[in-house]
């Protein structure tokens, strides 16, 4: 197609460990790339990319829940916490069999378990809202499938801005608590509504994505009731939807890309960290790198 044809742009929604190579090939010859997460499956590669992406600003990364409108009302919603201290999230559910059957086997492989497929996206959406993640300690969830996939982690988080966090990781459990069971964003998973995300600030608490903010009635105290609210949620076109049409316009030069290789890069030092953590046993530091 390169040799036969004017392409304006590309979408490269192929297994993780071809992203950078296609991605590559596509930005030489001239072609916008809007690359699925995860950008690459280790540090280095996806610098490569970046470095290849770097003169034509042709690259943009394919963390689509920016454009979702519980995390758009999510983020509005931050400042009214105050300081925000801490946060607690959960990614939990469970795949069927057939999600590792022909012709998806590559999910077996260390490059698609639930950290590089599931958890970059909530790195990228922690770090949307807070800023860089700078350490991450984890410990790896029992496996029952036996692939090489990991099934999952606990781990604790640091933020540059001091935020700390906790998260639980598993595809491969029992559970509603997880971002498309709250939102409803994947059509094949029934919304129910349970929160995935609890934020909490000096002046408010907020869950995510039931949208709930709790503050105390009168001052500040353990013995205070406290009164709750619910976050208006905006009206917006599905996430995939709003990312391509952002995409037609980074294409026409009207728009920088919302999501960089330096961000999608950032979220896979993240979950590279997480990796480097369970096989290490200790915290793992995360240099924050804005070249």
């Amino acid at each position: 197609m390169l040799a036969s044809c004017r392409l304006d742009g590309a979408l490269v929604c192929t297994p993780n460990h071809t992203h950078v190579a296609i991605s590559k090939e596509l930005l030489n010859g001239g072609v916008h790339v809007l690359c699925e997460k995860p950008i690459s499956v280790d540090i280095a590669s996806g610098q490569e990319l970046i470095d290849c992406a770097k003169a034509s600003g042709r690259h943009l990364i394919g963390h689509h829940r920016r454009f979702n409108r519980y995390v758009v009302a999510a983020k509005n919603a931050l400042p009214s916490l105050g300081k925000i201290v801490a946060v607690s999230g959960l990614w939990t559910i469970y795949k069927p069999p057939e999600y590792f059957n022909p012709p998806l086997e590559w999910h077996r492989l260390d490059s698609a378990g639930p950290i590089l497929i599931n958890l970059i996206h909530e790195a990228d959406l922690l770090q949307y809202w807070f800023g860089p993640i700078v350490r991450v300690f984890a410990e790896k969830a029992a496996s029952q499938r036996g692939f090489a996939a990991e099934e999952g982690a606990a781990m604790t988080l640091r933020f540059a801005t001091g935020i700390v966090g906790t998260f639980v990781l598993s595809d491969a459990v029992v559970s509603l608590h997880n971002f498309e069971s709250g939102t409803g964003e994947n059509p094949t998973i029934p919304q129910e509504g349970r929160d995935s995300y609890r934020i909490f600030g000096s002046e408010s608490r907020l869950s995510f994505p039931d949208m709930t903010m709790w503050t105390y009635e009168g001052k500040r105290s353990w013995t205070e009731r406290l009164a709750f609210q619910a976050i208006d949620v905006p009206d917006m076109k599905i996430p995939f939807e709003l990312q391509i049409r952002h995409f037609v316009r980074v294409i026409k030069g009207e728009e920088a890309p919302c999501c960089s290789g330096r961000d999608g890069l950032r979220a896979v030092a993240v979950c590279e960290a997480v990796k480097r953590s369970i096989l290490e046993g200790l915290p793992v530091d995360i240099p924050v790198d804005d070249r």
